[in-house]
């Protein structure tokens, strides 16, 4: 079950893992199932775990005062779903992650957190990972500010067509930060 993750570790850290450390991982990491729409953290609650998905889907989203929804995150196998602020700091989390779909987690406790850092190929994935992440997320600021939602759903489509495919028009609108009505006239044209 833990295969996914060594070959995530190896090709993110560019190194290979030993058998000790994947000794190491295997007793860090627990296999954790989720039906769809359980949650794997709520709001209000401390975000206890990170989870690589091994199968199925994730969203992340928080919900606003009106009660509309506010995607933030939409993941997939081989991605990783936490709520970074509420697990690191231990604080009451903003959002909620729910499995879109009947899901496979290999989850490590934040307990364990320090125990697996002190692994160089972990350090080197984490530090790529982080830095994956803030490119992605000024490249997702910049397309909202900066591109009209054609441009940004056709960019989206391009990088993550796998995405497209299993989450819901409404939820791409909402990550992507336009209207459900603006996506369906952008999509129609190319379902033709």
């Amino acid at each position: 079950m833990h295969e996914p993750l060594f070959d995530y570790i190896e090709r993110y850290a560019r190194a290979s893992i030993t058998d000790d450390e994947k000794d190491i991982i295997r007793s860090s990491f627990e296999p954790k199932r989720l039906r769809k729409k359980q949650y794997f953290v709520e709001e209000g609650k401390i975000c206890q775990y990170t989870g690589f998905i091994v199968k199925g889907a994730f969203r992340q989203y928080s919900v606003d005062d009106t009660g509309m929804e506010h995607i933030l995150q939409l993941a997939i196998e081989n991605w990783w779903v936490v709520d970074r602020q509420s697990y690191i700091n231990q604080t009451p989390s903003s959002y909620f992650i729910e499995a879109w779909e009947d899901a496979t987690l290999l989850i490590l406790p934040r307990a364990k957190l320090d125990v697996i850092l002190e692994i160089p190929v972990i350090q080197s994935m984490f530090w790529q990972m982080s830095e994956n992440n803030h490119i992605a997320f000024q490249k997702r600021v910049d397309d909202t500010i900066s591109l009209n939602a054609v441009k940004r759903y056709e960019n989206f489509e391009r990088l993550y067509p796998e995405i497209v495919q299993r989450f819901p028009q409404h939820q791409i609108a909402s990550y992507l930060g336009i209207a459900r009505e603006t996506l369906s006239r952008i999509r129609r044209p190319s379902s033709r």
